[in-house]
């Protein structure tokens, strides 16, 4: 619904991105002691999550929550799967914030908060299979590949990013939020303890599970 409200905008969608979406470099001048709008300040991180730079932005954040969002919301409920998504988002968009400071380029997209619920699928399916399209020489093979090693693959490819992008461009990250994928990843890993509707072991237990 928010994709097609932006689509609707036409010429003016680049400024109500502006207006609505985390600006790093704004919050840096909030600290700073600079006036600015608190409001936006409180409203844009929940908004960022909303809003996408085309559709496919979109659909790559869709089909990534599609595959493994509906296990994990088994495991939570609703309610609480929506307030661990919430929140998976937030700790990546400040993850972001803190690693970019400076940067004056919006955040948007819903893969912050994805990314954590695919650090909660890493912990919670640990012996799942991920059906993943590989491409061998001229040719695309579909192969089952364990959920911990594409997860793990997938993190470890964001982490390089990560690194690549703050050492190449501390100051002006653009493009893709690695760092947000990061954090949100990583606060999955964490937070899916106090979330799911079962019991739950020693978490030292639970992030190596996949492992022994």
């Amino acid at each position: 619904m928010v994709y097609f409200y932006e689509v609707s905008l036409g010429a003016h969608l680049e400024q109500f991105v502006r207006e609505v979406a985390v600006v790093p470099s704004e919050y840096m001048a909030f600290v700073s002691g600079y006036r600015v709008a608190v409001q936006k300040l409180l409203i844009a991180p929940f908004a960022s999550m909303f809003l996408h730079a085309g559709f496919p932005h979109l659909l790559g954040n869709m089909w990534f929550l599609y595959i493994f969002g509906d296990n994990v919301e088994d495991r939570m409920g609703h309610i609480r799967y929506l307030l661990f998504y919430l929140l998976c988002g937030l700790v990546a968009t400040f993850t972001h914030i803190l690693v970019s400071p400076t940067s004056s380029i919006p955040i948007i997209g819903a893969s912050g908060a994805i990314s954590g619920v695919l650090g909660a699928y890493f912990v919670l399916f640990p012996r799942a299979s991920v059906l993943t399209l590989i491409p061998l020489f001229y040719f695309l093979q579909l192969i089952e590949i364990p959920a911990v090693v594409f997860l793990g693959i997938w993190f470890i490819m964001q982490l390089n990013s990560g690194i690549l992008q703050t050492l190449l461009a501390p100051s002006e990250a653009g493009g893709v939020a690695w760092w947000a994928h990061i954090g949100g990843f990583v606060a999955g890993l964490v937070l899916q303890r106090f979330f799911r509707e079962e019991p739950r072991a020693p978490f030292y237990k639970e992030l190596f599970y996949p492992f022994w």
